[in-house]
């Protein structure tokens, strides 16, 4: 019956089902081991996502900072690249107006040249015209004394009376050619 006894024994006992000492003992070790994890492992855990947080959010702030910083410094440069080109246009402006002065300047030098040139050929023209007139006064004299003398007869040799004839022919030719000019 011992067999038949164990095998009703065997029977009855599930395996499906623990038997109520192992609950309790997994109950009691379950409740060591929440135990230990939340007194040891979770504050380290916390600490160490608390430490990533406050590293992530240092990052991000340290990042918004330098950002922050980036822009004004673009701004700044934006502005001293816009005064640049304002200066160069300023500066181009300036060598346009000094170039149409300098060839204002140079027209004007080149007026006054050309009026200091004409008026030097007009006063070299008047002399050279008047240096024509006198050897011409000089030549026409003796060919008039020359022609007075054959004609009366007489020699004009003196100087003084030579000088007397041809002023005398020389008035009644300019006085002849004014009559005749104004006809």
């Amino acid at each position: 019956m011992q067999s038949v006894n164990i095998l009703a024994s065997e029977e009855k006992l599930n395996p499906l089902i623990p038997h109520p000492i192992e609950i309790v003992l997994s109950v009691i070790v379950f409740g060591l081991l929440y135990w230990a994890v939340r007194k040891w492992v979770v504050p380290n855990f916390e600490k160490t996502f608390a430490d990533r947080t406050a590293a992530i959010e240092g990052g991000l702030a340290a990042a918004e900072t330098k950002q922050a910083e980036a822009d004004a410094k673009l701004a700044q440069l934006e502005q001293q690249l816009s005064e640049a080109r304002h200066e160069a246009a300023r500066i181009r402006e300036e060598a346009r107006q000094q170039g149409a002065q300098i060839v204002a300047e140079m027209r004007e030098q080149a007026q006054s040249e050309a009026s200091r040139i004409v008026e030097h050929g007009k006063v070299q023209i008047e002399a050279e015209r008047q240096q024509a007139i006198t050897s011409l006064r000089a030549e026409v004299g003796t060919l008039a004394t020359g022609l007075a003398g054959r004609i009366v007869g007489e020699s004009l040799d003196d100087e003084a009376r030579q000088s007397r004839v041809v002023e005398r022919f020389l008035a009644e030719l300019e006085a002849d050619g004014s009559t005749s000019g104004v006809n």
